[in-house]
């Protein structure tokens, strides 16, 4: 079962109904105690980082992640929920994020190298390339997914950087460490990619429990 956490900022809807076309069983709750039984957790969001953060930590929620990461929870975070899982954020000035993984959240500049203006926030499908073996990945095709962010995560780890698309130069899209997870697009509005990324976290979950 999949644990999606509900701190009042996230795409609950569309990422349960994913789930749902996926035929995997998933609880939507922000009780720590109905979370801890949950085999993986998933945290969405949708809004901004210091926002995020405040409500994560007025309930606990922040530590109770954290916690469940260091004890081998797999762990996802989908758009705002994948910036959480770094170190900080520079959106509306520098905030701490969960630190599961190395890196900044910072604002894209909106002026390539040339002087030219882009548009911000960076919305559309753009093409995503893989740079190392994972199970997230494992199985499926470089294709197209679905972005809508103005923040970018950069000073993330090599190791740490599974695939990335470009807007005016590298966006980091999927991340991994170990059992902690993160997509900065929206899986569950990126066609068959975008679902067999989100199958293939399930499954690595499934694999997990498996093993324990």
């Amino acid at each position: 079962m999949i644990g999606i956490v509900d701190y009042g900022m996230g795409n609950l809807f569309s990422v349960s109904k994913a789930l749902e076309r996926l035929g995997v069983p998933y609880i939507i709750s922000d009780n720590k105690e109905q979370l801890a039984h949950a085999e993986g957790l998933i945290l969405p969001g949708v809004g901004a980082f210091r926002d995020a953060m405040k409500l994560l930590n007025e309930t606990g929620l922040s530590s109770f992640i954290v916690d469940q990461a260091q004890k081998g929870k797999p762990v996802l975070g989908i758009c705002l929920g994948m910036q959480l899982l770094f170190e900080e954020s520079e959106e509306n000035g520098l905030h701490t994020g969960l630190g599961l993984l190395k890196g900044r959240a910072v604002h894209f500049d909106g002026v390539d190298k040339s002087g030219t203006s882009y548009k911000v926030p960076h919305m559309g499908w753009n093409r995503l390339v893989f740079h190392h073996e994972s199970p997230l990945t494992a199985g499926l095709e470089e294709e197209h997914v679905y972005f809508v962010h103005s923040y970018y995560v950069t000073g993330e780890t090599k190791e740490s950087l599974i695939a990335s698309a470009d807007y005016f130069g590298e966006v980091p899209a999927v991340v991994g460490k170990d059992n902690v997870f993160g997509m900065q697009f929206h899986p569950e509005k990126s066609g068959d990619l975008g679902m067999g990324l989100l199958g293939n976290y399930t499954r690595y979950v499934k694999n997990m429990e498996v093993l324990k």
